[in-house]
């Protein structure tokens, strides 16, 4: 990985400080984005200590705003003109509706459309370095818990039926069907798209889901948890590994590719969400695709 960039969303703990660690031992130059700035250069000078490594660089954004999104876009590109590997990581569950900035459902601002438009936005630099340098890998964090996920686009703003397992769990139906789709627009050329489930990680994830649910999830994650350590180590495969080369359009768990839902790979369910994100965040077709 010496040489190489790498943009990690949701570094500032868990899985994706954990990636951002290994990825940093390995040689990489390292930028992680993180919500709060504070603990965004703590962490970053914590990863410093920890890797031995000062190839780390930060970037603050509030993802579930696609201002911030296309503001951190631009930083980016103003200061670094190589990017070999996209880990989109960040994500949140929410107990109680809420709406985003733009007035979109929370989660699905966050967990699916903060993947896709920052993707977008760097789409153009990601495929340069593949041409470049041979490959570009793009990656997205998902959950098994999109095997029991339905899409139902039309319902976005119904918050008197608002399910805070529904919405987590379709918006990691949504990563794996962007993913799916996203690896066909891409076929034959040598930027890759894969999804991937980490398990069950003891984090903090979902401890503030209200009394019951936040006692549930930390009590399964003591009894089946996996450390970030282990989480983290198939997100670092597919940066890393030369075995995994040239393999898009995938669903990964555990550094093996397994089967997805079902309902995940309904070709027009991920056309529709592909149009429908596409038109939420006011893109058309990209440049580099264009026939």
């Amino acid at each position: 990985m010496k040489g190489k960039r790498v943009l990690i969303t949701g570094a500032t703990n868990g899985i994706g400080m954990q990636a951002a660690l290994e990825l940093m031992k390995m040689g990489a130059d390292v930028v992680i984005v993180g919500r709060d700035a504070i603990k965004t250069r703590v962490v970053s000078s914590d990863l410093k200590a920890l890797s031995g490594s000062s190839r780390i660089d930060m970037l603050v954004a509030d993802l579930s705003s696609m201002d911030e999104i296309r503001r951190i876009a631009d930083e980016f590109r103003a200061n670094f003109d190589r990017l070999d590997v996209l880990l989109n990581n960040a994500g949140a569950v929410f107990s109680q509706y809420q709406r985003s900035v733009d007035g979109y459902e929370m989660t699905f601002a966050l967990n699916h459309l903060s993947y896709y438009l920052l993707t977008r936005l760097l789409l153009d630099i990601l495929m340069r370095t593949a041409n470049e340098q041979g490959e570009a890998r793009i990656i997205n964090v998902s959950s098994s818990a999109h095997r029991s996920a339905t899409l139902r686009l039309d319902n976005l703003h119904d918050e008197s039926g608002y399910s805070f397992m529904n919405s987590y769990g379709a918006s990691k139906l949504m990563n794996v069907q962007f993913t799916y789709e996203l690896a066909r627009w891409l076929e034959d050329m040598p930027l890759t798209v894969n999804a991937v489930h980490p398990g069950l990680v003891a984090t903090g994830f979902g401890h503030s889901t209200g009394r019951v649910w936040s006692g549930f999830i930390k009590l399964a994650q003591k009894l089946f948890g996996i450390s970030p350590q282990k989480g983290a180590e198939t997100l670092v495969y597919l940066a890393s590994s030369a075995e995994v080369a040239g393999i898009s359009g995938k669903y990964w768990n555990e550094k093996q590719q397994k089967r997805s839902s079902d309902n995940s790979y309904d070709r027009e369910q991920q056309k529709r969400l592909w149009e429908f994100s596409a038109k939420a965040t006011g893109l058309g077709k990209p440049a580099l695709l264009e026939d």
